[in-house]
């Protein structure tokens, strides 16, 4: 079943303070126009339009220079509307792509030049199997990777936290070759905390394997919105852990996400500067980490 979803709230709450120049959102999505660009068969939901001029203004509000588009599930593996954000504003927007294994190396390497500068994958948990159409897996991992290491890419994944413990060491040798970066908290239920087994194995592996982190979408771990109070100590054990390799990202337009539970991106952007109170830290991640990751 292809399920509508609304679009994000128009009216963000003004940021304070204001966040380092330079600043990025680190995950974002851009969908269609669909007239253009057409939503994938097989696809778990489907979005208003997200055009790459509202992603634009939506970094202007927040007082933000630039952004990643994160392929999302509603164009499936058609990448055209993402590379098409990157060619409208390539001095602001990177991006990061979803592909199979068969994808050749010219064709990254040309995804490249256009601005991509990494590959998401998906690790998927047995109680949590989407019945649609989503996501590559370690297969595509295994294909692409002479390719990633060529290009100096880094290589994203959604995963399930209950998916990591079983994972953890296979990510961790991959984490040895190049950078490893784990959506919206490794996807952790806020409600069990930081101690929770998936946590843990984020938190070992972020700390002890050189893997990065999203400070992003809190609102995908807590139900205590607006200010998802119990994501905080998430949010506080991922910075302990490696203030050097964590980004932050809105998640904007927030695809999947019910009206009733709609954040307010100026809101989300300062929770993270109120949860991350140390000027450097907020350089860190706000400007300095997404510079290595995204800028080359």
């Amino acid at each position: 079943m292809t399920l509508p979803t609304p679009g994000p709230d128009p009216r963000p709450e003004p940021v304070s303070p204001a966040p380092p120049p330079g600043g990025w959102d680190c995950h974002a999505h851009i969908f269609g126009p669909s007239d253009r660009f057409p939503y994938a068969e097989g696809r778990g939901y489907t979005p208003p339009d997200a055009p790459p001029a509202h992603f634009l203004r939506h970094l202007d509000a927040l007082g933000l220079a630039r952004g990643v588009v994160v392929q999302a599930n509603a164009h499936g593996l058609d990448n055209r509307a993402m590379l098409a954000a990157l060619a409208a504003a390539p001095e602001r927007l990177r991006g990061v792509a979803i592909t199979p294994a068969g994808t050749d190396a010219a064709t990254l390497r040309g995804w490249h030049e256009a601005g991509v500068r990494g590959l998401r994958f998906h690790l998927f948990h047995p109680e949590h199997r989407p019945d649609y159409r989503r996501g590559v897996g370690w297969d595509a991992v295994e294909a692409l990777l002479p390719t990633l290491l060529e290009l100096g890419w880094h290589a994203q994944f959604w995963a399930d936290a209950r998916a990591l413990p079983a994972e953890e060491e296979r990510l961790a040798r991959l984490a040895a070759r190049l950078p490893v970066v784990f959506d919206h908290f490794g996807e952790s239920d806020a409600r069990q905390g930081p101690e929770a087994p998936g946590f843990r194995a984020l938190l070992r592996l972020v700390g002890e394997h050189g893997a990065w982190a999203k400070l992003s979408a809190p609102y995908r771990v807590s139900l205590q919105g607006p200010d998802y109070a119990d994501a905080r100590s998430l949010h506080e054990a991922v910075l302990r852990a490696a203030p050097e390799r964590v980004v932050w990202g809105s998640d904007w337009p927030h695809p999947q996400i019910p009206a009733e539970r709609m954040p307010n991106d100026g809101r989300l952007l300062n929770l993270l500067l109120a949860w991350t109170p140390d000027p450097a830290d907020r350089e860190r991640v706000l400007v300095r980490n997404p510079e290595r990751l995204y800028a080359g």
